[in-house]
């Protein structure tokens, strides 16, 4: 049967767990890292005078990323089992 090539065994739910705990893990990582490379560039942007405030492009351009990676991880759904199971009908 043709349908047997596409079944994809449960998932256990520890695993979805684990799983949904380091993508949040990941992004706090990932928060860090922008706040702290962030910081150093408008320390540096401090440092030599306090001119245009040119940390605002890396700010932003990286800050649409994280919002992505926020979104990702906090907002979307996830696949469900009818969404899986009319995709393969699709595919049949």
């Amino acid at each position: 049967m043709m349908t047997e090539l596409y079944e994809i065994p449960e998932v256990a739910p520890r695993e979805k767990a684990i799983a949904r705990l380091k993508q949040k893990s990941d992004f706090r990582t990932h928060l860090f890292v922008y706040s702290v490379v962030n910081g150093v560039f408008v320390l540096g942007w401090l440092a030599t005078g306090a001119g245009f405030f040119w940390p605002m492009f890396p700010m932003l351009g990286w800050g649409i990323g994280l919002v992505f990676h926020a979104w990702d991880v906090y907002w979307r759904k996830p696949i469900s089992e009818e969404q899986i199971r009319r995709e393969m009908e699709h595919m049949a």
